[in-house]
C-alpha cells in the first residue's frame, strides 16, 4: 500500500518543488551572508557543492605539493656538508610531510576520503604544484628552494589563513610559521655559500638562473587566463590575485637578491617610478604548462617514487590497523 502510493505521481508535485526550491534559495542566502559578513564556513555549515569541490581540489592539491615537495630536497639529506645541515634539512622535509598530513585532515572535513585523495594523486588525476618538477642538481638548488620557493609559497598562502573555510584556514596558521622558518633557512644558507669560494657563488647563481623562471609561474597563469580565480576570491577561498601575488614576490626579491649578490636572470627586471612597482619580462607559459600535463623534466620520476613509498608503506598501515582491532577488541572484553 505504502509502497504503491509511493509509484503514483504526486499531484502536489509542482508545490513540493517550490518547496524545495525556496528551502534551498534560503540556504544560499544564508551562506552568502556568511561570506559577505566574512565569517568561517565550518564543516557542519550548509555549503554549495561549487564551493566543497572547489575546496577538495585546492586543499588535496596543496597537499599533494607539499608530501611530493618531500622529494627535491629528501635526495639531499644524505649529501649535507655538515651534520648541522643534515639536521636542519631532515627537520625542514618533516615538516612538509606535517603539512600534508594537516592539508589532508582538512579535506576530510569536506567527505572525501584520504584514501580517494591519495588514489587520484598516485594515478595522475589530480594535480600538484609544478615547481616539484624540476631536478635539483647541486646543493645550491636547496637552498634556492628554500629562499625562493618557499619564499613565494609564504607570499600564496599566508592570505589564506583569511580563507573563509574555517579548517583549511586554521591549517594554513601552523604551515605558514613554519614556511617562514623553511624561506630563512633557505636565505642563510645561500649567504654562507655567497661568503665562500668562487665556485661556491657561481653555484648559487646556477642555482638561481634555472629556478627564478619556475618560481614566478608556480603563482599560477595571468588572471585573465584563470577562470576560476574570480569565483575563488567571491568565495573567500582565494585572498589575492595570481598577478598580485607574483608582483609582491618580484619586488621583495629584489632586495634579497641584492643582498646576497646574485643576478636575477630577467633582463627586463626594472623599476616603474610609476607604479610603484618592478616590472618583469615574460614567463615562459607553454614550459609551465607542459610541466603541469605531466611532460616537466621529473614528473614521472617524483610521481612514480610516491607511488612505491605508498606502496612500500602498505605493511605498516595494516599492522596499525590490526593492533587498533586488536587493542578495541580488548577494551571490549575487559567493559564486558
Amino acid at each position: 500500500m505504502y509502497t504503491q502510493a509511493m509509484d503514483q505521481p504526486d499531484p502536489q508535485g509542482g508545490s513540493l518543488k517550490a518547496v524545495r526550491d525556496a528551502g534551498a534559495d534560503a540556504l544560499q542566502r544564508g551562506f552568502d551572508d556568511r561570506i559577505d559578513a566574512d565569517r568561517k564556513v565550518e564543516p557542519q555549515d550548509w555549503m554549495p557543492e561549487a564551493y566543497r569541490k572547489t575546496l577538495v581540489r585546492q586543499i588535496s592539491q596543496h597537499a599533494h605539493s607539499e608530501i611530493i615537495g618531500m622529494q627535491p630536497e629528501g635526495n639531499w639529506i644524505s649529501r649535507a656538508p655538515s651534520l648541522k645541515r643534515k639536521a636542519i634539512l631532515l627537520a625542514k622535509v618533516q615538516d612538509e610531510g606535517g603539512h600534508g598530513l594537516y592539508l589532508y585532515s582538512a579535506a576530510e572535513t569536506l567527505g572525501v576520503s584520504r584514501d580517494a585523495l591519495l588514489d587520484a594523486l598516485h594515478t595522475g588525476k589530480a594535480k600538484y604544484s609544478s615547481i616539484f618538477n624540476y631536478p635539483t642538481l647541486t646543493w645550491a638548488d636547496v637552498g634556492v628552494i628554500g629562499g625562493l620557493v618557499d619564499g613565494a609559497a609564504i607570499m600564496n598562502q599566508v592570505p589564506i589563513c583569511r580563507c573563509s573555510y574555517g579548517p583549511y584556514a586554521r591549517a594554513m596558521i601552523r604551515i605558514c610559521k613554519e614556511e617562514s622558518f623553511h624561506q630563512r633557512q633557505g636565505f642563510e644558507s645561500l649567504m654562507t655559500l655567497m661568503k665562500g669560494t668562487q665556485a661556491q657563488r657561481d653555484m648559487v647563481q646556477d642555482a638561481v638562473n634555472r629556478w627564478y623562471w619556475p618560481v614566478l609561474a608556480m603563482f599560477g597563469p595571468p588572471d585573465a587566463d584563470s577562470p576560476n580565480s574570480a569565483q575563488g576570491m567571491r568565495w573567500g577561498i582565494k585572498r589575492i590575485s595570481n598577478d598580485e601575488l607574483r608582483q609582491k614576490f618580484v619586488d621583495a626579491t629584489v632586495p634579497q637578491a641584492r643582498i646576497l649578490g646574485v643576478t636575477l636572470p630577467d633582463p627586463d627586471l626594472k623599476w616603474n617610478e610609476e607604479r610603484g612597482h618592478h616590472d618583469h619580462g615574460a614567463i615562459d607559459w607553454d614550459d609551465f604548462w607542459a610541466v603541469v600535463n605531466g611532460n616537466g623534466p621529473c614528473n614521472k620520476e617524483r610521481l612514480a617514487t610516491r607511488v612505491k613509498a605508498h606502496q612500500d608503506g602498505q605493511w605498516v598501515r595494516d599492522a596499525a590497523l590490526a593492533h587498533a582491532r586488536k587493542q578495541q577488541a580488548r577494551a571490549l572484553k575487559e567493559a564486558a
